[in-house]
């Protein structure tokens, strides 16, 4: 396991009840003495982008539930840098935010991909010493992201592709029920 910080995954223990929580990725942007926060990278929201936001209608983009901490907040993920003035990298490749009135003229005018950019609903908070007590309990497994996991085509197989990364043991539990009485 690494150590939490900035562009760590923190992937779900297989039966972890919480229901925010529950066989989900976050990936973390941020981890300090003050607290924590990251995005649920594999959990889609029922709503789309133009469901959500005002003038967007042409754009049916899909939004993520990043967490449940302010759900009235849209957040993004990026691998646009140069296009997107603001933006804050997380990890190699990897950015967070920026203008987005110029990340969605990008997208209009077709000059963004839309699988290299995630926008989110929320986002996932720990206060002061929560995410390392929550660790400790061994609630969450952690793994060093990468542009493939959280950009995945496929965000129902994030949380089973992040336990391979792992290797080893962790591999198997990819395959646990999520209610070990029904094994």
């Amino acid at each position: 396991m690494i150590k939490p910080g900035p562009g760590t995954l923190l992937i779900a223990e297989p039966f972890l009840k919480d229901p925010n929580f529950m066989r989900t990725v976050v990936f973390l942007c941020d981890h300090q003495e003050e607290g924590s926060f990251g995005f649920v990278i594999n959990r889609a929201y029922e709503h789309t982008l133009n469901e959500l936001m005002n003038n967007l209608d042409e754009l049916k983009l899909p939004v993520f539930y990043g967490g449940p901490v302010q759900m009235d907040t849209i957040h993004f993920l990026h691998q646009y840098p140069t296009l997107i003035p603001g933006s804050f990298e997380v990890q190699d490749g990897i950015y967070w935010g920026g203008d987005f009135e110029t990340a969605i003229q990008h997208i209009r005018e077709g000059s963004i991909d839309t699988s290299k950019i995630r926008f989110f609903i929320g986002y996932s908070g720990w206060g002061s010493g929560q995410l390392n007590d929550e660790l400790k309990e061994n609630s969450w497994l952690t793994a060093e992201a990468n542009q493939k996991l959280v950009f995945h085509r496929n965000t129902a197989e994030i949380w089973k592709d992040a336990l391979k990364l792992l290797g080893g043991d962790y591999e198997m539990m990819a395959n646990f029920p999520i209610d070990p009485q029904l094994n």
